[in-house]
């Protein structure tokens, strides 16, 4: 008998997704009990902040350092034919093409604090290899 992901009730076929949640919640909990100071959390590269600025999405979650600004997601995705620094995505039609794609691309979304360049990866997740999965063969003894 062969096992199979999509067999287990409630399962979906899709590719799952990392949420980074609880580092997220430890991180700044030993910022908020000055385990950590803000010049250890608040690093973003310059290049980041300036996607989020320029391209990011706004969402409506304040900043967990600096508690002033609202947080942006940047996403990259990485994979075969894309750039070996990563493919910045900034609009939902990049995101549909990478669905539909043969290839995987693995993609990082990372919220961004515009203010005080807190940064922090939020989750991950894999698009694309439209291919249908060959189904496993069962195996006799």
């Amino acid at each position: 008998m062969t096992f199979q992901a999509n067999n287990i009730k409630g399962a979906s076929s899709l590719p799952g997704q990392v949420d980074y949640r609880l580092a997220r919640r430890f991180l700044v909990n030993e910022f908020k009990r000055a385990r950590l100071s803000r010049l250890d959390v608040c690093d973003a590269h310059p290049e980041l902040v300036r996607a989020a600025t320029g391209v990011g999405t706004p969402t409506d979650e304040l900043c967990p350092i600096c508690e002033e600004a609202n947080l942006t997601h940047v996403t990259y995705a990485f994979g075969q034919g894309l750039s070996a620094q990563g493919k910045l995505v900034h609009a939902m039609g990049e995101v549909d093409r990478l669905r539909r794609s043969p290839r995987e691309s693995a993609c990082y979304v990372v919220e961004v604090c515009t203010n005080c360049r807190w940064n922090h990866l939020a989750k991950v997740f894999v698009l694309g290899g439209s291919k249908k999965p060959s189904v496993a063969r069962q195996q006799t003894n």
